[in-house]
């Protein structure tokens, strides 16, 4: 591909309009995701892949969260009401992203 190279000013709100000869050249258009990835002090914007990010750290907790479950280990300083939920769910699919229902109290 050849270089493009377009200036796009910086607003008020810290916000750009991606120049058209950059917004073709990755084949993006309105409601399309870009990735910017700092690599010292150039920013790489490419077209986002569709697939979520998956946080490392989160997967491996709710695994080891699923272990203790399956186990039962860990579980004897929650309510008997959640424990009795989270072994009677166990082998149900999980659908994350899933709005909570009823209220909710951290």
């Amino acid at each position: 591909m050849a270089a493009i190279r377009e200036l796009a000013t910086i607003t008020s709100k810290g916000q750009i309009t991606l120049p058209k000869l950059i917004r073709q050249a990755l084949g993006v258009d309105y409601g399309d995701k870009v990735a910017f990835d700092l690599r010292g002090s150039q920013v790489i914007v490419s077209r986002a892949d569709e697939a979520p990010h998956e946080d490392p750290a989160i997967g491996s907790f709710l695994a080891l969260l699923k272990a203790d479950s399956r186990s039962g280990q860990n579980l004897s300083g929650l309510p008997d009401e959640l424990v009795q939920a989270i072994l009677t769910n166990l082998n149900q699919p999980v659908d994350l992203g899933a709005d909570i229902e009823g209220d909710v109290s951290l």
